[in-house]
């Protein structure tokens, strides 16, 4: 997901035609990736984790930034840029939690909408009940 120009994970995809970055907190991502994992366990493509940050980024098809508005997260549009596939992290502290190529191409954004609202609720009322 880096390019020669940029170390932002955010900014460079390693799926060919390119591809867009939905990053959210930690929490919200990995509990996501579980709900993605149970309900189509072959709907989520490839994630980077970055430790240092405390965020999660879903590889998603290429025009989602266009659209994206959910709360809490961000939709980052790399336009096609970057190396295909990545082979290692692009930014220290950063590493995969589902490698390109262990994965779909992408996330469908669709799916990862409505995983990353379950996740919030969750959290939401895993919360509350201490």
């Amino acid at each position: 997901m880096k390019t020669s120009q940029s170390n932002d994970p955010r900014t460079s995809p390693p799926a060919p035609g390119g591809c867009d970055v939905v990053t959210v907190p930690e929490r919200q991502g990995l509990e996501a990736v579980d709900i993605l994992r149970r309900g189509a366990g072959d709907a989520v493509g490839p994630v980077m984790h970055d430790g240092c940050g405390g965020t999660l980024a879903f590889l998603v098809p290429p025009g989602t930034a266009a659209g994206w508005d959910l709360p809490g997260s961000t939709c980052t549009r790399t336009e096609g840029r970057g190396p295909c596939p990545v082979p290692e992290p692009p930014v220290e502290g950063a590493d995969w939690l589902l490698p390109p190529g262990e994965a779909e191409p992408a996330t469908d954004p669709v799916v990862l909408r409505a995983a990353l609202g379950e996740a919030a609720r969750t959290i939401e009322a895993a919360d509350n009940c201490r």
